[in-house]
């Protein structure tokens, strides 16, 4: 027998089984939804290089290493099927790409040794699924071996049992990286992972600057959902086939590392969420069948087996419980962690969205509060015109149209808050101190509906958009500040969409510039520059907006030296108060807030330093012996007195 033709027939039958793999995966991607008209074209392959090596691998880098393990065995698999391609499939038999062979067959075998024994130390993640998952590296090692075999011994010392022997090493490897991801296995994740990175559904996070999205910089990170089409009736997704195609891509590239599943609050806390478990359950409803083979954690208190699905089949309930949903705090803390960029939260949200308009089943006190938002403009249902009561002693203007100001200082929600506006207070002050020409928006402020947005009432949130868009458009101001995160992104970030766009800062961020000017000089009193502070990162400051410095800044600048948790910045940790989740109230062992506190607890905390209206009211609400709760603004106000 040949070697040569062996290895050549080989070949030959991984293309074959490549291309059956794309075509059968493909079967199930193109079930989903077209996308926008001209969206993606054949350019977007030529981006892969570029995604992948810079967009994803920087990801994948955070855990140094998986990064390396990575390099070795998917670099040297490809060089290695690339070289065989070229030595082999054009008939070329030159000893020196055997030798390249070699080397990239070395690497690969490398490579899956440390795969294979990241699964087999005492200490395996938890988060790491099984099954399939742990006889990969066995797979891989396989066809690795038998390249390296084969391209080692010489033609004439080759018995028809060794090359037999070879070629069975690598077509076991060969057939799991192509029939076997076909089928659903471990490796279809390098297929729809590539194609994912081409097609992704927020082509903004590869056009925006890298560098602002892990915090490190200035530029908007690229976080707001997509608008769907209400007047179409656009009302979210009910079955697996009502996700865009690209969505339903995203999915199928899933490598089940379980990131997603170790920063998720909810999953943390014990409330019925795994995002990872979700994303294979999408699987699932995509390909058709049940979730039985599932090899991962489950779903905390959902046994595995006992859903099913089907593309055209309802997803809630079938195959997703409904509290699955509603425990999702919309953190964003899955996605910071995804190595294949998955949109966890997006599809979350799609769900919800037919849940909320086509059902209208939203638990808890959720459906009130939309009532409220609908009938008052105020999720508490309170009369708006009393919104800025608090400040009646400030001596705070209120904006007026035809009077320009440098600031509009609009309040949110929260001003209703008692514990809010102690925060707002001390913000103002701040302002008064500096000289700041500012306003408040007064009794003509709307809510933002940022919260029916995350409920997914998405025409509830596009009215009230539009009438505060509105509002604003009515005056004259160059920026807008804010001392909350959710006003702050829906303003800065899902307004763009229906014609809304303005210059919107944190109030950390626009206090830290008066300070830089000189037009502030606090000085934190020497009892509590002796405390050990921390600060909690909110979500929708830090992980939807890219500002984790600012904040750190300022605190320093008062002579505040900041102890930091060991989850921070944008890998901090929920307080659980975003998405509705304090409304929906989906029990579990404990409450996210408690595990954040005891994050502040284990380092020594006495103060923890915050910097949105739902962390303070989330963190306070702890019951117990815990740190003192104080906005920045708060702190800062203090420093100056």
């Amino acid at each position: 027998m040949n070697p040569a033709f062996l290895i050549t027939a080989l070949l030959w039958l991984s293309v074959a089984g490549l291309a059956f793999a794309v075509v059968k995966r493909s079967s199930y991607w193109r079930l989903g939804r077209a996308t926008a008209p001209g969206a993606f074209g054949v350019a977007n392959l030529f981006a892969i290089p570029k995604r992948y090596f810079v967009d994803l691998h920087h990801v994948v880098a955070r855990d140094p290493y998986i990064a390396t393990t990575h390099v070795a065995t998917a670099g040297g698999a490809i060089a290695a099927l690339a070289l065989v391609f070229v030595n082999y499939g054009l008939a070329i038999y030159s000893p020196w790409l055997d030798k390249l062979i070699f080397l990239a067959a070395l690497a690969m075998l490398i490579g899956t040794v440390f795969v294979w024994r990241r699964r087999h130390t005492k200490n395996v993640p938890a988060r790491l699924s099984r099954g399939p998952w742990d006889a990969l590296p066995w797979l891989l090692g396989s066809f690795a071996l038998g390249l390296l075999l084969f391209v080692t011994v010489p033609a004439p010392a080759m018995s028809k049992g060794l090359a037999v022997t070879f070629a069975v090493l690598i077509g076991i490897g060969a057939f799991a990286m192509t029939f076997g991801a076909a089928k659903g296995g471990p490796m279809k994740h390098a297929i729809a992972g590539l194609l994912h990175l081409a097609f992704h559904p927020r082509q903004e996070r590869f056009a925006a600057n890298r560098e602002a999205f892990t915090g490190n910089g200035s530029a908007t990170p690229p976080t707001a959902l997509k608008l769907p089409d209400i007047e179409h009736q656009e009302y979210g997704v009910a079955k697996p086939v009502e996700f865009r195609w690209n969505q339903l891509l995203s999915f199928d590239a899933c490598v089940q590392c379980g990131k997603c599943e170790a920063a998720c609050p909810a999953f943390a806390s014990g409330q019925p969420l795994n995002p990872k478990k979700l994303i294979q359950d999408l699987v699932v409803g995509m390909a058709g069948g049940s979730d039985a083979a599932y090899a991962g954690s489950p779903t905390p208190g959902i046994a595995v087996g006992q859903h099913r699905g089907e593309p055209n089949g309802p997803i809630v309930s079938s195959l997703i419980e409904a509290n699955t949903l509603w425990s999702c705090t919309t953190c964003r803390a899955c996605v910071q962690e995804c190595p294949m960029l998955i949109e966890h939260v997006d599809a979350i949200v799609d769900m919800r969205r037919n849940q909320t308009l086509v059902h209208g089943e939203v638990p808890g006190k959720g459906a009130e509060v939309l009532a409220n938002l609908r009938e008052t403009g105020s999720a508490g249902g309170y009369d708006i015109a009393a919104r800025y009561d608090w400040a009646v002693d400030l001596n705070a203007p209120t904006a007026q149209p035809g009077k320009p100001v440098d600031v509009l200082l609009i309040a949110g929600e929260g001003a209703f808050d008692m514990r809010y506006q102690r925060t707002l207070r001390a913000l103002v002050k701040v302002l008064n101190r500096a000289g700041v020409d500012y306003a408040v928006l007064g009794g003509i402020e709307t809510d933002t509906g940022d919260v029916a947005r995350r409920l997914g009432d998405e025409a509830t949130f596009q009215r009230l958009a539009t009438r505060l868009i509105g509002t604003l458009d009515r005056l004259s101001f160059k920026q807008i500040v804010t001392a909350d995160p959710h006003v702050m992104h829906s303003l800065r970030n899902e307004y763009r969409a229906l014609g809304g766009r303005y210059p919107v800062q944190h109030h950390t961020s626009f206090i830290a510039e008066l300070v830089a000017q000189g037009k502030l000089s606090p000085k934190a009193a020497a009892a509590l520059r002796d405390k050990r502070v921390t600060y909690h990162d909110p979500c929708y400051l830090g992980r939807y907006n890219g500002e984790t410095e600012a904040p750190r800044k300022l605190l320093k600048s008062i002579g505040i030296q900041v102890v930091e948790m060991e989850r921070h910045g944008m890998r901090g940790r929920c307080c659980g108060g975003g998405g509705g989740a304090p409304l929906t109230d989906i029990p579990g062992k404990q409450r996210i807030p408690d595990i954040r506190i005891a994050d502040a607890r284990a380092i020594g905390a006495e103060v923890v330093a915050v910097g949105c209206p739902n962390c303070t009211a989330m963190l306070e609400g702890v019951v117990g012996p815990r740190p003192e709760v104080l906005d920045v603004a708060e702190l800062v106000a203090g420093a100056l007195e």
